[in-house]
């Protein structure tokens, strides 16, 4: 065999190992790949039900509904469009109607989406960025909250 081949035989089988590492890897994390989507994009992509996702957006004034035991119900909202949020598990402590939210879970076939994880703010002057972003997307964001998405500039 030339050089010139054992050259093209490693480069090709170096592509070839590199290719499969590569796929192996964007097997491994398919299931931990989670897209962000406000309640409007929501709506409008209708992704597949039990499809793993994020939502964001705020709590809508008087829908959170405490059930039996650590289960409650509430609406997220990005106040033009909304979705009915099922969750059991202790919320946060800063959780309350009117704040920004980000839940992680899957939406269920009867449109209701089934979180695992509930995220609240912080404190007083901080709101998610997805969060932010999805509300200014729509058009929501109130002038002078631009400081309160990013507290540490």
């Amino acid at each position: 065999m030339t050089r010139k081949k054992r050259r093209l035989v490693l480069i090709s089988s170096a592509l070839l190992t590199l290719s499969l590492a590569v796929g192996l890897v964007l097997f491994a994390l398919r299931d931990n790949i989670v897209f962000f989507y406000g309640p409007s994009e929501l709506a409008q992509k209708a992704p597949q039900p039990g499809t793993r996702l994020r939502i964001g957006g705020l709590v809508k004034e008087g829908s959170l509904k405490r059930l039996d035991g650590q289960s409650v119900r509430f609406a997220v909202t990005d106040m033009k469009s909304e979705v009915e949020v099922a969750y059991t598990g202790l919320l946060p402590d800063l959780f309350k109607e009117g704040q920004g939210v980000v839940a992680e879970g899957a939406l269920g076939e009867d449109h209701v989406f089934r979180a695992d994880s509930v995220l609240a703010k912080h404190d007083e002057r901080y709101m998610p960025r997805d969060v932010a972003d999805a509300l200014k997307k729509q058009g929501v964001w109130q002038e002078g909250a631009q400081q309160l998405a990013s507290p540490g500039k």
